[in-house]
Parts: C-alpha cells; structure tokens; sequence
C-alpha cells in the first residue's frame, strides 16, 4: 500500500477514535455558536459519538422556549467526508430526525415541532404584550444554518391565531415561509383560512436583527369590533388595513 494511503487511513482511525472519546458537552459548544445561542443541547450526556440530551430553542436572553430529549448516533462513514452526521431519535411531541455537522455550518432534517404561540410571541419584545394565543408549529424537510450561511426552509404555521386582548379569537390560521440563500433568510407571511386577511415580507442576515413588514385586512363587518384591538399593535391606514412592522 502506498504511503498516501497509510496516512490516509490513519487520520481517519484516529478522527474515529477522536469521535469516540471526545465528551457530548462540545456538540452543545458548537451549536451554541453556529445559531448565536438559540439552539442548544442542555445537559448533554455521553460522547459526540453517542450521547443524550435536552434539545433546545432559547431567546436573545437565553430563556428556554422549546425543549424536548433527544439522543444521538454517529454514522461513522461521514468522517471521511469531514463532517459529522447523525441519526437523532426524539420524543412523539417533537421530531429530528438527522443532523450534521461542519466546519461552517449544522443542519436538520426531518423537523417538527410544536408549541404554545404565547411561548414563542415572549421572545419577540414586539410582540411580548400582544398576549398571543393559539399553536405555533414549525416544519422543515432540510434547513442548514451557521455564522455566516443559510439554506433550506422552514415554515412556520401559526394556527388558531389569536390575542387574550382580542375581542374576536381565533382570528385565523397562516404561514410564515423562510428560505435560506446567499443573502440570509428570507420570509414571506400569507393566510391559510379566517375572516382577517395577514400578509407580509421580511429578511434577516446571520447576526442582525430581521426586518419584517407585515398587513392585516379587517372585513367591514369585523372592523369596529377588531379596529381598537388593532389600533394597539399596528398602524391603521385606510379601508380596514393596519400596518406593522419589526426592525
């Protein structure tokens, strides 16, 4: 065998070995600075070959929105290529079904994940005294994500959507539809069924913060029951149409 060739094998038995021994706390490291701390692996057990932990999605302040256990297997073959892929295995309420990682960037495949809008809405200082309501569930077949780069998608839907401060609740079912390209995500809200029409476009760039412009249209018959409740959290221009925007 050519001398190549050895060394060739011998980086990979010892990247292997490498995988083996190293402790599950620095796939949490790397995550952390991959997503500038929003996804995390709390308390994370075992080696970044095998392992278990609490998977994650926090806030600018580091508040926990979503959690959920999660375990993890190495697919060794991946190595060679320079990464590091894996099989996850979560609970029934929550699904990721496979993650890699690089150098440059993490991600998921097979993602979907529910939780209380009031929950997410309380990250957002915007939206914080809103008192949302209803579901929020987040899907994606593949999305990929790092200090400086964006693929995939992911659409967020929010169902039964709603206000504590509304006097008309549920107000409607919509989606929030996110692409990742060259430029950083890129975000497109458009409704799914109800009688208040929301619609909107945004972008955000790896480390800063979106910018988003979104409008809701109020039918004639809703609007003096709806107006004052909207007059709240967004700016009203003409023929039942309000106008909000985050920056």
């Amino acid at each position: 065998m050519k001398r190549w060739a050895w060394i060739t094998v011998g980086l990979s038995l010892y990247a292997i070995s490498l995988a083996v021994l190293a402790p599950a706390w620095l796939l949490d490291a790397f995550l952390d600075d991959a997503s500038a701390g929003r996804v995390r692996l709390a308390s994370a057990a075992g080696t970044i070959w095998s392992g278990r932990a609490t998977a994650e999605l926090r806030d600018d302040t580091g508040g926990s929105r979503w959690t959920a256990p999660v375990a993890w297997r190495l697919l060794p073959a991946s190595l060679l290529a320079g990464r590091l892929d894996y099989r996850l295995v979560t609970a029934p309420e929550a699904s990721l079904s496979a993650m890699s990682v690089s150098r440059s960037r993490v991600e998921f495949s097979g993602v979907d994940i529910r939780m209380p809008a009031a929950r997410l809405a309380a990250a957002l200082p915007a939206a914080a005294p809103w008192g949302v309501d209803g579901e929020v569930r987040l899907l994606a077949d593949r999305v990929a994500f790092g200090p400086a780069h964006a693929a995939g998608s992911v659409t967020v839907h929010w169902l039964a959507a709603g206000s504590t401060l509304s006097p008309i609740s549920p107000l409607g079912d919509y989606a929030l539809e996110i692409a990742g390209d060259a430029q950083g995500w890129q975000a497109r809200l458009h409704t799914l069924a109800g009688p208040v029409q929301l619609s909107g476009q945004g972008a955000w760039r790896p480390g800063e913060r979106p910018d988003f412009e979104a409008t809701a249209e109020v039918p004639p018959a809703l609007r003096d029951e709806l107006a004052p409740f909207l007059r709240l959290v967004a700016i009203e221009r003409a023929d039942g149409r309000f106008e909000w925007r985050l920056r």
